[in-house]
């Protein structure tokens, strides 16, 4: 007999998650909890609290919680003050939404006296990581139980004769294949994974994306955007003051408008394999471009390095599920610490398919010093003999090894 008595369970009331709460129902004889979170995924939810209450779920016992401004301001925000791309080029749109899931799971399990969690994340992704770290991390003695790595569904098609034989209501969709791709969406992003995307040499069909146009269909007239940022943060879209969840919602209606923001890559997943997927990000890839137009005149040289040394190693912990590790907490204090001077606006022009910088200001904060940097006469601003200086010194190694090979 289990010791587990109560689990919460992270529940979309898709396919995947109503044949796993009957599963644990059944498995674990256990009381379960379910726990819907609204990150912006634009899905109607209050069905998933039916299902919920038809697999015999009290009323009580269901959790559907809009977590979209928490979501942008405590997670995404952050993160995009580090400017952080994993790879070279992905925005991390699934990897971020995670850390905030598994923290409401363990909010739940406390409030409800529930002993466990669960999750739907199969054993080859990364979200299995991301849930599990994330709630170790802030329950130590939290029980996970995970039944992709417990029982013997593997395939769609038993998944579908599990339901059929327990009276679980299933969408005609799935009946029927359902969507050719497994989607994530929250505010950030949405991704395409599976089917025909498994040939990495197939391009995708343009049907398949949702939030943008084709760069070769978007407006031929190019659009203007001012953003404006407060201490590293978007506060404002040409004059209006926005939340956090609202403005990351306008960026992706104005770049998918535009075409902005599609990405087909090949990734390296933390079990080791590599796995192809496509992207939309385009309000994420518009804020990424303004961020770093902002730092590049509030932010001194050395300190806009070190962020960039470092972003990687930021990236990677994200990516890996260690958002409530230390070592992220403690660079996340650093790279905030850094943001307190950016400060000002940034003008993008958005056109088919690119985020354009056409000016930006900072009037408390800017570095940039025009009396210097000008072409012109700088009326002995900057004295020009003093780079003699400089170069002699750093050409000195250079010189001393190659006099020893011409020896």
């Amino acid at each position: 007999m289990s010791d587990i008595k109560k689990v919460v369970l992270a529940y979309s009331g898709g396919l995947d998650t109503s044949v796993i709460l009957k599963w644990l129902q059944d498995t674990y004889q256990c009381e379960v909890v379910t726990f819907t979170a609204d990150v912006g995924q634009g899905e109607e939810l209050e069905p998933a609290r039916a299902k919920a209450l038809k697999m015999g779920i009290t009323a009580d016992n269901i959790y559907i919680d809009d977590l979209r401004e928490e979501f942008v301001r405590d997670f995404v925000f952050p993160m995009f003050r580090a400017n952080t791309v994993y790879e070279g080029e992905y925005l991390l749109g699934t990897s971020i939404a995670r850390p905030l899931i598994a923290k409401r799971l363990i909010e739940i399990a406390s409030m409800t006296g529930a002993q466990a969690i669960s999750h739907g994340a199969t054993g080859k992704g990364n979200d299995q990581v991301r849930f599990e770290l994330g709630a170790y991390a802030l329950n130590p003695n939290i029980k996970v139980i995970a039944p992709w790595r417990e029982w013997d569904l593997l395939s769609r098609e038993k998944l579908m004769a599990y339901a059929e034989a327990h009276g679980i209501p299933v969408e005609m969709k799935h009946k029927q294949g359902g969507s050719p791709y497994s989607m994530d969406a929250n505010l950030l992003h949405i991704s395409y994974e599976g089917r025909h995307l498994e040939d990495p040499a197939a391009e995708a069909e343009d049907s398949m994306w949702r939030w943008t146009v084709s760069p070769e269909a978007a407006p031929d007239a190019a659009e203007y955007l001012d953003i404006e940022f407060e201490r590293g943060d978007i506060v404002a879209l040409n004059g209006t003051k926005l939340s956090p969840a609202q403005i990351l919602a306008k960026l992706n209606e104005l770049g998918g408008k535009h075409g902005i923001g599609r990405l087909d890559l090949v990734e390296n997943r933390y079990v080791g394999m590599k796995s192809r997927g496509c992207y939309e990000t385009p309000g994420g890839t518009i804020m990424l471009k303004a961020h770093r137009a902002i730092e590049s005149i509030t932010l001194d040289r050395e300190v806009a390095h070190l962020k960039d040394d470092l972003m990687p190693r930021y990236a990677s912990m994200i990516y890996n599920g260690y958002w409530w590790a230390p070592e992220r907490l403690a660079l996340q204090t650093l790279i905030d610490s850094t943001q307190k001077t950016v400060n000002g606006w940034v003008r993008v022009k958005l056109y088919k398919g690119n985020v354009i910088v056409v000016g930006r200001d900072s009037k408390t904060d800017s570095l940039f010093d025009p009396t210097i940097a000008t072409f012109e006469d700088d009326k002995g601003a900057y004295d020009q003999k003093d780079a003699a200086g400089f170069i002699k010194l750093n050409a000195l190694r250079l010189r001393i090894a190659a006099k020893l090979h011409q020896k």
